[in-house]
């Protein structure tokens, strides 16, 4: 028998980070998505802005998220976004609502940190993710950036 366990977030540690790099989407999602070994590497030039954490549910990892908080959005001081950035759920573990959980615990991080708004960017298309973000709130407005959809979800 198999007991229900609540996933919850870890920081990559080196215990953890063979797991995290590990986790790979299914292949026809592989374009919507960096791979996790890349978004450490932006992790690390970004510190203070990244959040990267993987995504466990008991002992199995079972995806990785990374937000971003407090980005200067068009690079010229006017507007401050905080959100998700990278989101991998490893393709075994997909349907099982962790996708969810992780939006959710990135949108709880920015409310916790002030934010009024949390938002994501996705390529668009087939096998993309644009049904799950919309599901869970978000809207677009027709607004992209480097060629993705902006979503927005407000926090209020």
């Amino acid at each position: 028998m198999t007991t229900s366990t609540t996933p919850r977030l870890e920081e990559i540690t080196p215990a953890n980070f063979d797991a995290a790099v590990g986790i790979r989407v299914r292949p026809e999602q592989e374009f919507a998505v960096s791979p996790v070994m890349k978004s450490l590497a932006e992790a690390y030039l970004h510190p203070g802005v990244a959040w990267p954490r993987l995504i466990v549910d008991g002992d199995r990892p079972v995806g990785f998220l990374m937000a971003f908080y407090d980005i200067d959005w068009y690079e010229d001081g006017s507007v401050r976004r905080s959100g998700l950035w990278r989101l991998n759920i490893a393709a075994g573990e997909q349907g099982r609502g962790y996708g969810r959980f992780a939006v959710e615990s990135v949108a709880q991080e920015v409310r916790r940190r002030g934010g009024k708004e949390c938002y994501v960017t996705w390529h668009p298309g087939p096998n993309g993710p644009e049904g799950f973000y919309l599901s869970l709130g978000f809207r677009t407005d027709g607004e992209t950036s480097e060629g993705e959809t902006v979503g927005v979800l407000d926090l209020g």
